[in-house]
């Protein structure tokens, strides 16, 4: 990556995620990344493709902690609450502005929108990731205690930029605690199976 896409990438991931995707222009880019609107375009030939860049990131930045908390010598339980704690870490953080791939996903409804479609496969990765971990546990129904974890960050996410993050991530962690202990028992799995039928 050469030093001014690096800039403008950096930049361009700053303003999109403080204040959001289509409220920034690209002559703000431009200006706050202290290049010409040629040097943009030709590393990134239009808006949406530098938008699609900045979620590419995103989602190395969360498979990087994603992977850490895996590569570890941990028992399988203690994999998935690292994830969790990774999470919980995010939104406690200084400019925490919600999730980067939902902000996106309501900027961008369209499904055909290559924003949109990003968006998609980083869900999709998540979701078949934290399924594996939670199949290591020895859970008999992992995809739906997975989705039950991912619904858990979801709405972690949206209520740590709203309140106190403290509780919110408290609540998050416990709730991850909660799924684990009774990942096996008839009533866990009903709540799961509900939760996938309405995701």
């Amino acid at each position: 990556m050469s030093e001014a896409r690096s800039r403008l990438l950096a930049t361009a991931s700053r303003l999109f995620y403080s204040e959001g995707l289509h409220s920034v222009g690209i002559d703000r880019i431009v200006s706050e990344a202290s290049v010409t609107r040629a040097t943009l375009y030709r590393h990134f030939p239009s808006k949406d493709e530098l938008v699609v860049a900045y979620l590419s990131e995103a989602d190395r930045v969360i498979r990087t902690q994603v992977e850490a908390a895996r590569t570890t010598d941990l028992a399988p339980d203690d994999a998935v609450r690292a994830v969790a704690r990774s999470i919980a870490d995010g939104i406690r953080s200084s400019g925490f502005r919600g999730c980067a791939f939902l902000n996106a996903a309501a900027e961008y409804p369209d499904p055909d929108h290559p924003a949109h479609q990003a968006v998609v496969g980083h869900r999709q990765w998540f979701l078949r990731t934290v399924t594996e971990l939670v199949a290591q546990t020895g859970c008999a129904e992992p995809e739906p205690a997975a989705r039950h974890f991912v619904m858990l960050r979801d709405g972690a996410m949206a209520a740590g930029c709203l309140s106190d993050p403290d509780p919110v991530c408290e609540t998050f962690l416990l709730g991850v605690d909660d799924l684990l202990a009774h990942r096996n028992t008839p009533g866990a799995t009903r709540s799961a199976k509900a939760s996938r039928r309405t995701s």
